[in-house]
């Protein structure tokens, strides 16, 4: 089975059903604004890191297990700093070959050291420098894997504390790897997609199926504001669906992806919605 990106689909997750109006006053409202960055690997290249940097305030950097590399780490690391970026351990199942969006069965204490592993490698490069790793996001199959799956859930979060410090973990809300965050004493942070289809139960459609991705970028840009002003979404059935996020993920790995990013900045900071980190 192959998932896409870093998005979840699956059971236990996702924002509640709501029947609202939506907010006009935006007084105290505001939203980080993160992508994965840093997904090449070698001479290969996917992301226009430094572009992005210029728009967005949280990377999900690649810890080279799906993509990355030591290089391209630490160039990252420095671009993000000089951008007052910050920087996020992107940990994916050891899947270089299927950019970690092939699902595979993970032994828990295995999957625990290799988090802990990827969070390390990219501390070295984010203390190089100047900064320090602010929070950890799984990727693709793993970010989907958790989402319903306690086993795994609780393995990341067993090598989030194993890196030691206490990481904000990035994710779908309601997800079981939240709660076991939670469990384990760790922040959570809520964090929502614009441009990915929402089913009636607050859950992602899976990328197999045609709707998942949103591409009209007048789309992805208001559904981007609704979702900071208002907190809400329309699910691909029609159903208004709360989606309180404090995060709002920009895919980079899509054809215009940093002039959609700096259409929804712009646009966000036109409704006078303020856009900053989320630590």
């Amino acid at each position: 089975m192959v998932n896409g990106g870093s998005d979840g689909a699956g059971s236990g997750g996702g924002p509640e059903r709501v029947a609202s109006e939506e907010t006009t006053d935006v007084t105290g409202v505001s939203i980080d604004l993160n992508a994965d960055l840093g997904e090449g690997f070698g001479r290969w290249t996917l992301t226009d890191d430094e572009r992005l940097l210029s728009v967005i305030t949280s990377a999900n950097v690649a810890c080279g297990f799906h993509a990355g590399d030591a290089v391209t780490m630490r160039r990252v690391c420095a671009l993000a700093v000089e951008q007052d970026v910050r920087i996020g351990a992107q940990v994916s199942y050891r899947d270089l070959a299927g950019f970690g969006r092939r699902a595979m069965d993970v032994p828990a204490d295995e999957l625990a050291a290799e988090v802990a592993y990827q969070i390390g490698a990219l501390e070295v490069f984010a203390r190089a420098a100047g900064a320090r790793v602010a929070y950890v996001k799984p990727h693709g199959a793993l970010y989907n894997r958790v989402v319903g799956d306690e086993e795994q859930a609780r393995a990341v979060v067993e090598g989030v504390l194993l890196a030691g410090g206490p990481l904000p973990v990035l994710g779908l809300p309601g997800s079981r790897l939240h709660a076991c965050a939670v469990e384990a004493g760790l922040p959570v942070v809520a964090e929502a997609f614009a441009d990915r289809a929402y089913t009636a139960d607050g859950t992602l459609v899976p990328r197999g199926r045609e709707s998942a991705v949103i591409h009209d970028p007048d789309t992805v840009v208001e559904r981007s504001l609704a979702m900071a002003r208002s907190r809400t979404v329309t699910s691909h059935c029609g159903r208004t669906l709360s989606v309180r996020a404090a995060s709002l993920c920009l895919h980079g790995d899509t054809p215009g992806s940093v002039e959609l990013a700096r259409r929804v900045r712009a646009r966000l900071e036109e409704a006078g919605v303020r856009v900053e980190a989320f630590t």
